[in-house]
């Protein structure tokens, strides 16, 4: 298994390789978090603008009967996203696991672009922090859940999370104790 985690290791580097090229060949550069794109590139973009009256004159009725659906899990995911917060500070502290960092997850940028209209912009911001939010609540619960209870599960977990290969296998009593102090000093736990 090691050898494998090191192989994923290896291909998320090159990803990261290939994700820096493509942003070069689309225009763009970070500073400071903030995306800079080149002059040629933001008029562009303006030619690839929608109209509102263009952009409801060719919406679907199945997109504008889902629109209050989609908008109303906005309150849900801002409370998650207040409730995990509040564990964190709270149960992290506690037992000393390094929290995880909110602006790692919750990325909001795609407000940004100039070919979005002010519809698919907010569009854009809910999406953004609802993904985000889901993944920071996840990362949350993967650290927890190293600290309590490292084990994997008997069936396969579709998208585990980021400590479960590390974790004891389902059954192997042994490995989870011996694995469990070291799991949690790996996190700066108790």
């Amino acid at each position: 298994m090691n050898a494998i985690l090191e192989r994923i290791k290896d291909l998320q580097g090159q990803l990261e390789d290939e994700l820096n090229a493509r942003q070069e060949q689309l225009g763009y550069e970070l500073q400071d978090r903030k995306v800079r794109f080149t002059r040629s590139i933001r008029e562009l973009h303006r030619e690839y603008k929608t109209g509102l009256l263009e952009f409801f004159g060719t919406a679907s009725i199945r997109h504008v009967l889902a629109a209050p659906i989609i908008y109303s899990l906005v309150v849900p995911l801002a409370l998650l996203d207040l409730s995990v917060s509040i564990y964190q500070h709270l149960c992290f502290r506690a037992f000393r696991i390094p929290r995880v960092r909110r602006s790692d997850y919750v990325i909001v940028d795609r407000h940004q672009l100039s070919y979005l209209n002010v519809i698919e912009k907010i569009n854009c911001v809910d999406c953004g922090h609802g993904n985000g939010v889901i993944a920071f609540a996840g990362e949350i619960a993967a650290r927890t859940e190293q600290y309590w209870c490292p084990i994997k599960h008997a069936r396969r977990v579709l998208n585990p999370n980021s400590c479960f290969a590390r974790f004891a296998d389902y059954g192997d009593a042994a490995a989870f104790r011996r694995l469990q102090p070291d799991l949690r000093k790996d996190l700066g736990g108790d």
